[in-house]
């Protein structure tokens, strides 16, 4: 059976991170649903536009503040979902020592929330724990090929220590956690300039700059759509059993950078050449979720092709940045690629 609240009129939804990418979009389902929604945000990298059309709604209230620093919160909890964290390379190398803090102090104190309300809860972890694996597709008992020194660290180690502190309090059987290892993932309200692959390749194209890709090409990456990924979300807070271990949530899909660079250039007709740069310390060079777990416990599995999140998204940066439309049609990939050696930005 799903989680009721105490009063019987659905429950009483915290989200720490609420005004991202993807906590945006797991709010407007939990209200729909007719949860109320506390949005807690520090809009570090959220953004305000993001949870403006649920401004007025009776049912959702915001409240910035810093999972670092949050006090307690008095009214009745029947859920958290902590995805209170940088999530691209750039902004989460932006402050490394506040990234490991959010992952660690800030899971911390949203745990002990959680234990105070005898609330459950649901840990936003990542696909970057498995590091640059080297196993292919990645299970959830794979432990990982991670630096625990590079500049990738303060986001990974801290993942890796955010489900950590999470099983702890499992197996103590002092709050009913969750953990999902969420894999890539795209949609509208993504940042045009946060340094993730999709957005890199739609914002360029459509401002018609070249297409950028780090290192042959040849690695790869496997893309969620964020109602996909929100969907998944729901479904592992809300089963029973707790799994008692982590879920992967992705799309098990697999495409290399090269051909999601010729995918972008086809659809969108402002796209100029591609050209090469050479790959960031640490990048991983193959991911890919298993998903046979999310499968079976959760009976979930993402549904929206490539091709047409893609349109989606590229529809929302146009809209947002005020340039042309996509087209319908495929164009030809281009021929000639070019490198240049500026060190830029990863995946």
């Amino acid at each position: 059976m799903l989680q009721k609240s105490r009063n019987g009129k659905g429950r009483s939804v915290l989200v720490a991170g609420g005004a991202g990418f993807v906590g945006s979009h797991l709010c407007d389902a939990l209200l729909s649903r007719g949860d109320r929604v506390l949005c807690v945000d520090s809009f570090i990298t959220g953004s305000v536009t993001n949870v403006q059309p649920l401004a007025n709604h009776p049912q959702f209230r915001l409240i910035e503040a810093d999972i670092c620093d949050l006090r307690s919160i008095d009214e009745p909890l029947d859920q958290i979902y902590n995805l209170a964290c940088a999530a691209s390379p750039p902004q989460y190398q932006a402050d490394p020592v506040h990234t490991m803090m959010t992952c660690v102090a800030g899971t911390g104190n949203l745990l002990a929330l959680a234990e105070y309300h005898n609330a459950s809860f649901l840990q936003a972890s990542t696909s970057e724990v498995y590091g640059d694996p080297a196993e292919h597709p990645q299970r959830e008992d794979y432990r990982g090929n991670v630096s625990c020194t590079g500049p990738r660290a303060c986001y990974d180690e801290g993942k890796r220590a955010a489900e950590a502190l999470c099983f702890d309090l499992v197996r103590a059987g002092r709050v009913d956690a969750r953990v999902a290892r969420i894999f890539n993932t795209y949609g509208p309200r993504m940042q045009p300039h946060d340094g993730r692959i999709i957005s890199n390749l739609l914002v360029q194209a459509i401002t018609g700059k070249p297409l950028t890709i780090y290192g042959s090409g040849q690695q790869t990456r496997s893309f969620c759509f964020v109602s996909d990924l929100v969907a998944g979300l729901m479904a592992l807070m809300n089963v029973t059993p707790n799994p008692q271990g982590p879920v992967n949530l992705g799309n098990p899909g697999e495409f290399t950078i090269n051909q999601l660079a010729e995918m972008v250039h086809a659809m969108v007709p402002t796209a100029a050449r591609i050209v090469y740069h050479p790959l960031p310390q640490d990048d991983p060079q193959r991911r890919r979720p298993d998903i046979s777990k999310a499968k079976d416990l959760l009976g979930w599995e993402p549904r929206v092709p490539l091709a047409e999140g893609l349109r989606q998204t590229a529809a929302w940066f146009i809209a947002t940045l005020g340039t042309q439309p996509v087209s319908g049609k495929r164009r030809a990939p281009p021929s000639a690629r070019t490198r240049r050696s500026n060190v830029s930005i990863g995946v």
